[in-house]
């Protein structure tokens, strides 16, 4: 199921067919649908887990008023994957709290 109309991005042209990964994973979604778009058409709902709880969360409002899919992309944490568009070769991480899953493991063993 592919997202094809946005509150904020508005609908677009399928663009080309990209390449990106998902916590190593290699996945495929098109150019200039949102990373959340991307990873909903594949069945990925968890984008990150809470800091206190490690609660899961996922998309929840879908036009970046909310943080509940803030992923990390290409390194950079609370990045707000409803209204970030993808881009070939983008390196994508499910975030645990503020960091990614080894940090996190790291810091609560």
């Amino acid at each position: 199921m592919r997202i094809a109309q946005h509150p904020i991005l508005g609908t677009y042209e399928k663009g080309q067919k990209v390449h990106f990964t998902l916590d190593g994973q290699d996945m495929v979604g098109y150019e200039g649908e949102s990373i959340a778009a991307a990873l909903h058409a594949a069945g990925v709902m968890t984008h990150r887990y809470t800091a206190k709880q490690h609660k899961p969360r996922g998309i929840f409002c879908a036009i970046g008023r909310c943080t509940d899919c803030v992923m990390i992309v290409d390194g950079q944490p609370n990045v707000r994957t409803c209204i970030t568009e993808l881009k070939e070769g983008m390196n994508i991480q499910t975030q645990y709290g503020v960091e990614t899953k080894e940090a996190w493991e790291a810091k609560n063993k």
